[in-house]
This record gives C-alpha cells, structure tokens and sequence, in this order.
C-alpha cells in the first residue's frame, strides 16, 4: 500500500529540503516527488472562465449569435 505526505516547505541554502514527520521511521523506502510552485507564470496561464465564452467547438460570442444560428437552421428545415 502506498502513503502520502504531503507538506510545504521553503528551499534552504544550496537546494538542501528537509522533511520530517513522525510518520517517517528509520529504515523505510520513500520516493519523492518536488513539485516547484512557480506563482508568476501560474498567474499567467490563469485565465477567468467568462473569458472561454464563444472559444469551443459550436460556441457562440453571444446568447444573440445563439439564437441566429438556431433561427436559421429552423429556417432550413422548412
């Protein structure tokens, strides 16, 4: 079965990472994964979900645009 720790911790002189915790005993196998929070280029790729309006496959900039294209298919069927 496999555990997880998970803890925040700042980067000390010459890259050193120092975890402790209680759950560790000496003697156990761990693999360690760093995961480097990067808050400039996060804030970058963050985008507001209003900004996604009209972008997919089929969507519309407007609820307007919506209603043409539903209009106009009506139209063709007759």
């Amino acid at each position: 079965m496999v555990s997880a720790i998970k803890q925040e911790l700042t980067v000390q002189q010459s890259g050193v990472i120092e975890i402790r915790s209680p759950e560790l005993r000496p003697g156990m196998l761990a693999e360690i994964i760093i995961l480097l929070k990067d808050d400039d280029a996060r804030k970058s790729q963050l985008r507001r979900l209003s900004s996604l309006i009209g972008t997919g496959k089929g969507g519309f900039d407007t609820p307007e645009d919506a209603d043409n294209f539903i209009r106009r298919e009506r139209d063709r069927w007759e």
